[in-house]
C-alpha cells in the first residue's frame, strides 16, 4: 500500500505544476514534455540497473502483451493527459485536481463489472467518503457556466484513465519499470509528433527542463509504482488508494498558486482513505490450475519445482503452473485471486 499511496502523492503534485508551466505552451507540448521526462528518467533507472549488475528478475514483457500495452499507451498516455491539460486551461488547479477524484470510481466499476475483481463493503463505502470528499472540496469550483466544458474534459480525462489502470493491471506481473518506460516514452513521442504537427510553441529552456523533470518524478516514477502496487492489490484496491492523489494536488495549488480548498471535503476524503487501509478480506477460497509467469518467492501459492530453471535464488520469475488449492487467508483481487463470492 505504501508504494501505492507514494504513486498518488508524486502524481498529485503534477496538476498543480502543469498549471504554472502551460502559459505559453500548448497541451500537447507540455503532455509531450512531461512524458519524455518520464521515459528518458526511466531508461535511465534501467541503464543504472544494469550497469551496477543489478539485471532484474523481474518477468520481460512479451508479444501478447503488445496490444494491452497499445491500449495502455494510447488511454493513459496519450488521450488522457491531453485532456486533462486541456481542461486545466479552464480550471483553477484545485478545482481540476478534485475532479481527478471521478478516477477512482471508475476505475473501480470497470474493474468489477468488466474484470472480475471483488470490492467488499469497507472498499465501497472508502471509495464513496473520499469521492464524496473530492464534491464537497470541489464543491463551486466548476459551477460557472464557462468552466463546464473544462468540467467534461477532466472527467473524459478520468475514463481514460479508469480504462488505463484496468489495462495496466493486466500488466502488472511484469517488469515495472519495462511497463512504464514504454508507456512514457511511446506517449511521449507520439503527443511530441502532434504538437509539432499542430505548430504549437515549445518553452524556453528552463521551462522546458522543468517540465522535463516534473514529468520525471510526478508521472514516470509515480506509474513504475503504481504498477507494482497492481500486481500486489489489484486494480480496484490501488486506484482507491491513488485518490489521495487529487487531495495532495489541491493541498499544493494552497501555497503554490494561493488557491482555497474546504478541509471539511478534505477530512472526509481522509476517512475514506483510513478505511482502504483497515481492510480485511478472508473466507475459503479454491484457486483453479493456471499458469504464467512472474516475479515471486515459495509460498501456498508457489509451490512448484524447477526443472530447466537456471536460476532458483528467491524472488525470480520463470512460467509456472499453479496446482488446484484450496484455503483460506486474507486477500485482494490480484491476479491469483479472480473467484466467485
Amino acid at each position: 500500500m505504501a508504494e501505492a499511496l507514494a504513486a498518488a502523492a508524486l502524481f498529485g503534485v503534477a496538476t498543480p505544476a502543469a498549471k504554472l508551466l502551460l502559459p505559453g505552451t500548448g497541451a500537447l507540448a507540455l503532455a509531450a514534455l512531461l512524458y519524455v521526462g518520464a521515459g528518458v528518467g526511466l531508461a535511465a533507472i534501467g541503464l543504472a540497473r544494469r550497469m551496477l549488475g543489478g539485471a532484474t528478475r523481474e518477468a520481460t514483457l512479451r508479444r501478447a502483451d503488445l496490444a494491452v500495452l497499445a491500449g495502455v499507451v494510447l488511454f493513459g498516455g496519450v488521450v488522457a493527459p491531453v485532456l486533462l491539460l486541456l481542461g486545466l486551461e479552464r480550471l483553477p488547479a484545485s478545482g481540476a485536481s478534485l475532479l481527478l477524484n471521478l478516477e477512482t470510481p471508475l476505475t473501480v466499476l470497470l474493474a468489477v463489472a468488466l474484470f472480475g475483481e471483488h470490492a467488499g463493503l469497507r472498499v465501497v463505502t472508502g471509495t464513496a467518503l473520499v469521492v464524496l470528499g473530492g464534491v464537497m472540496l470541489g464543491d463551486g469550483a466548476t459551477q460557472a457556466g464557462g468552466r463546464w466544458a473544462g468540467t467534461a474534459l477532466v472527467v473524459a480525462a478520468c475514463l481514460c484513465w479508469a480504462i488505463d489502470n484496468n489495462l495496466t493491471q493486466r500488466l502488472s506481473l511484469r517488469d515495472p519499470i519495462a511497463v512504464a518506460r514504454w508507456k512514457t516514452l511511446a506517449a511521449g513521442a507520439i503527443n511530441l509528433a502532434l504538437a509539432l504537427a499542430a505548430g504549437q510553441p515549445m518553452p524556453a529552456m528552463p521551462r522546458l527542463a522543468v517540465a522535463l523533470i516534473v514529468g520525471m518524478v510526478s508521472y514516470g516514477v509515480s506509474i513504475a509504482l503504481a504498477v507494482r502496487a497492481m500486481a500486489a492489490l489489484g486494480a480496484a484496491r490501488q486506484a482507491t488508494l491513488f485518490a489521495v492523489a487529487p487531495f495532495v494536488g489541491a493541498a499544493v495549488s494552497v501555497p503554490l498558486l494561493g488557491e482555497r480548498v474546504d478541509l471539511l471535503g478534505g477530512a472526509a476524503m481522509a476517512a475514506g482513505v483510513v478505511l482502504l487501509l483497515r481492510e480485511r478480506h478472508e473466507h475459503q477460497h479454491a484457486h483453479e490450475p493456471f499458469e504464467h509467469d512472474h516475479l515471486h518467492v515459495h509460498d501456498a501459492h508457489h509451490d512448484h519445482e524447477h526443472a530447466g530453471v537456471a536460476d532458483v535464488r528467491e524472488p525470480h520469475s520463470h512460467p509456472h503452473r499453479h496446482a488446484p488449492l484450496s484455503h483460506a487467508h486474507p486477500h485482494v483481487s490480484d491476479v491469483h485471486h479472480r473467484h466467485r463470492h
